[in-house]
């Protein structure tokens, strides 16, 4: 099981050695991360235009969530280096929990916009999170591991 750890780490799923799935989740943390504050700005001042934007920014966060998560998916089950890291399951389980979260956010703001406080902000307070459980499994994968780097052959 070793060898094959230390065997192949780099990217399968790139664009020019970059890998997509590392360029696609600023995304989705980004936006669920605005909704946790577009969430704050609600309650404290009870414009109604901040649910609106909450709406639109839980939407988007699931959508570059499900095409990340895409990406991600067919890296971990495309490198057998990556697979056989506890690090890999960690960060794909708490990033799947995470979608689902995203996910019923945006379908109770979508069909309940009232139910935003205080359903909706403690969805966003634990996507916010999930989102920090999925980071730190990532950042071990690239920091601990290496991978996905491009490592240069030059000297």
């Amino acid at each position: 099981m070793r060898a094959v750890a230390d065997k192949d780490i780099g990217s399968a799923i790139a664009v020019a050695g970059h890998p997509i799935h590392a360029m696609l989740v600023h995304f989705p943390i980004a936006l669920v991360i605005c909704t946790l504050g577009i969430d704050g700005l609600y309650w404290i001042t009870g414009d109604t235009f901040w649910v609106r934007v909450g709406l639109w920014s839980t939407g988007f966060a699931f959508g570059f969530g499900v095409v990340a998560s895409i990406a991600g998916t067919a890296e971990l089950l495309a490198v057998p280096g990556i697979r056989v890291r506890v690090a890999s399951w960690n960060h794909a389980i708490a990033a799947m929990t995470l979608l689902a979260v995203a996910g019923a956010n945006f379908g109770l703001r979508l069909n309940v916009p009232d139910a935003v406080l205080p359903h909706g902000l403690l969805l966003s307070v634990l996507a916010a999170i999930l989102t920090a459980l999925a980071g730190w499994h990532g950042g071990k994968l690239v920091f601990d591991h290496g991978v996905g780097l491009i490592i240069s052959t030059k000297q």
